[in-house]
């Protein structure tokens, strides 16, 4: 349920009314807009409410009941989009957020070399995994605490900040100094993974499961918003189907769609919901003419010889080329870079 404040509802009526609230065993979770306060209603029996007749309280304007399993990031519950501020650069909104960098980090001088190209192309972020979930317990897992030192140096080299992957929620303290906590597509239904992430106030870029539903993607988010973490990016990087050619189907779609449901800020990610270099670019494009929030992008100094997802990744030169490209188009779309 959502209650919807009146204007001039004042800070007594307010108190009062999340006191009655909460002492009826209910959580609230309050959104400030310009114009209207929106208290979001969580847990227990809404129909007590309304029995109560709530929407009669001073200070109340209207009663929404919420018929969507997520609650707290459905457009109800918020219906301005959420722009999310990492260390200057802004997601969500007007504005349009590039990350980019390897699959995995496997030296000093790959991740510094690979993270200067793409600040200078104008990337926003720098990805980079350091811990990687590998289909085959034989392929390159990931440099692991190494990684995490080298991912900071190569911060305090460019200033770019830091996405990496979080895998298990023991490594959580590992994780103090990155920026965005990356959640990839095998662990969106890891709950007690989400429930930890959100205890954090931290951003987090949740990435939609191979095989998962809109609602389960949703879903998925409300677990780490449920916990009192609102700092999520959803990331569309396709799904599995019959197909064969890509690595996956992208699924372009869902992201005009999904910023329909929800007010959280949705990037793209074309290289793994290809897995080939060569369609990058347009899938990129296509993204952002579908109203994407940015994009999430894998970078290799030499993709040949990468030790994880070398045929997805563009090199710098290409990548350049791609950015301005972004350049040119975003503002057509209303979009600033």
């Amino acid at each position: 349920m959502i209650l919807v404040l009146r204007k001039d509802a004042t800070s007594e009526q307010i108190k009062k009314l999340k006191e009655k609230i909460t002492g009826l065993g209910f959580k609230i979770h309050e959104s400030t807009g310009e114009e209207r306060t929106i208290l979001g209603i969580i847990g227990g029996n809404v129909n007590i409410l309304q029995e109560l007749g709530i929407e009669t309280y001073p200070g109340v304007e209207k009663v929404i009941r919420v018929l969507k399993p997520y609650k707290l990031v459905s457009r109800d519950f918020h219906p301005e989009n959420t722009v999310i501020e990492i260390n200057g650069v802004r997601v969500g909104g007007n504005n349009f957020t590039v990350i980019a960098g390897p699959c995995s980090v496997e030296s000093e001088e790959q991740i510094i070399e690979v993270a200067k190209a793409v600040k200078k192309a104008g990337a926003h972020m720098l990805r980079g995994g350091a811990f990687k979930p590998r289909t085959s317990p034989y392929s390159f897992r990931g440099l692991e605490k190494e990684g995490i030192r080298l991912l900071l140096t190569a911060k305090k080299e460019t200033g770019l900040p830091i996405v990496t992957e979080l895998m298990d929620p023991r490594d959580i303290d590992l994780f103090e100094e990155m920026d965005v906590i990356q959640i990839g597509t095998r662990n969106m239904q890891n709950y007690r993974l989400l429930t930890e992430v959100g205890k954090l106030n931290k951003p987090v870029i949740l990435k939609r499961g191979y095989a998962a539903t809109i609602e389960e993607w949703l879903l998925a988010a409300e677990y780490i918003a449920s916990e009192g973490n609102n700092k999520i990016i959803l990331c569309e990087r396709g799904v599995r189907t019959f197909e064969t050619a890509t690595r996956n189907t992208m699924d372009i779609s869902a992201i005009p769609l999904v910023k329909e449901l929800s007010h959280l800020p949705v990037i793209a990610d074309p290289s793994h919901g290809t897995g080939r270099w060569d369609l990058v670019e347009p899938m990129a494009l296509a993204s952002l003419s579908a109203g994407a929030d940015g994009l999430i992008i894998e970078v290799h100094n030499n993709p040949f010889e990468a030790l994880s997802d070398g045929p997805q990744s563009l090199k710098p030169k290409k990548f350049g080329k791609l950015m301005e490209k972004i350049k040119q188009l975003a503002p057509l779309l209303g979009k600033e870079i």
